[in-house]
């Protein structure tokens, strides 16, 4: 029942629209004119062949994807795509550059390690990523076969604001906590990758936006790649080599039309954008609750910060639940507490937030 349901701040999988969870149980058992549900239809159908294009088509009009693009849909979540963008596009005599603002950014530049020549062209490790890294302060190099970068951080709550000058070299973005929270310049990147269990919908999906020239580098190298690991393979069969996962695909599209729905990304962006001013106030009215992220780096997506004492954190967290605030635990590698405000994290859970957290301080400050 919709009374039941909490206030979900995890970092993912994460909340999704109430509308489209109604429309998902209203046709779970069987869709509309077809007497199988969608878990059960075959990828090979024309029913799921309409559901795989109707997704296509909602991802590309919400984002105004090129015409020389392709849309794909993958497994394996962006950790897999660590491993496929290199594997790709990074021939043993190239170096790729990638900019290192974040845990995840650093768990690709390992995978990367394995597969050929990296250049960190930068690094905010040292300050522990409590910002993203100045243009200023980039090493490329002139020749690099892509530069990559991750959008939006997760762990350490900080996010680009604009994109880093890399002038005619591919750009690779994961952007696995931010594509479609707010507009995008899709043109701007070669390839751009996500998991949707954050703004888009279920786990189990990857939306892949690929620029026709890696497609062709990548059909290049069919013959030394695994096929599943091939991103030509992915375009010449229309993400239908092999089954697809087809319920978060279907998730997906619907979310995408709720997206529409909303206004589309410009509706959204001032949307989350909102709640996240909300929740930065709450943290800046005093001296008992710290942000950990730079100002100027916050991320609207995941909001960081942290207590005066661990002991408190703990008590935080555990009366947080208890008054409907799941999730608000940071991430074990950093700890404090972070508060994850995806597409569809409703607003009136901000306001929730902001409140518990008045009353704790005036309890505890």
């Amino acid at each position: 029942m919709l009374s039941d349901r909490i206030f979900n701040f995890s970092a993912g999988p994460a909340m999704m629209p109430v509308s489209v969870l109604e429309e998902i149980q209203r046709d779970l058992i069987a869709l509309p004119g077809v007497g199988m549900s969608v878990l059960e239809i075959s990828h090979r159908s024309r029913t799921f062949e309409s559901i795989l294009a109707d997704t296509e088509a909602s991802i590309r009009s919400l984002s105004a994807v090129p015409s020389n693009y392709r849309v794909l849909f993958v497994q394996g979540g962006a950790s897999l795509q660590f491993s496929m963008v290199p594997m790709n596009f990074l021939p043993a005599s190239a170096t790729a550059d990638y900019i290192d603002g974040g845990s995840w950014a650093d768990k690709a530049i390992t995978e990367a390690r394995k597969v050929g020549r990296v250049n960190v062209a930068a690094s905010t490790k040292a300050e522990r990523y409590a910002r993203i890294p100045a243009d200023s302060e980039l090493t490329l190099t002139p020749d690099a076969a892509y530069v990559h970068i991750t959008s939006n951080n997760t762990i350490e709550g900080t996010q680009y604001t604009q994109l880093p000058s890399v002038g005619s070299i591919p750009l690779v973005e994961d952007a696995s906590s931010d594509l479609f929270s707010r507009p995008i310049d899709v043109s701007r990147r070669a390839l751009i990758y996500a998991g949707a269990q954050k703004n888009m919908g279920p786990a189990g999906v990857t939306v892949v936006i690929i620029r026709d020239d890696l497609v062709a580098q990548s059909a290049a190298k069919k013959a030394s790649l695994p096929t599943m690991l091939n991103y030509a393979v992915y375009a010449e069969n229309r993400s239908l080599y092999n089954t697809p996962p087809v319920f978060a695909v279907y998730a997906v599209g619907l979310v995408m039309r709720w997206l529409a729905g909303q206004g589309g990304l410009e509706a959204v962006g001032r949307h989350n954008q909102r709640k996240a001013d909300k929740l930065y106030a709450a943290i800046d009215r005093s001296g008992f609750y710290r942000g950990t992220a730079r100002k100027e780096d916050r991320s609207q997506m995941n909001v960081t910060f942290r207590m005066p004492s661990e002991d408190l954190e703990k008590r935080f967290i555990k009366e947080s639940v208890a008054a409907g605030l799941d999730g608000l635990e940071g991430h074990r590698s950093v700890g404090g507490i972070r508060a994850s405000l995806y597409n569809a994290f409703p607003e009136q859970g901000v306001d929730a937030l902001v409140s518990f957290m008045s009353e704790f301080e005036r309890r505890n400050g």
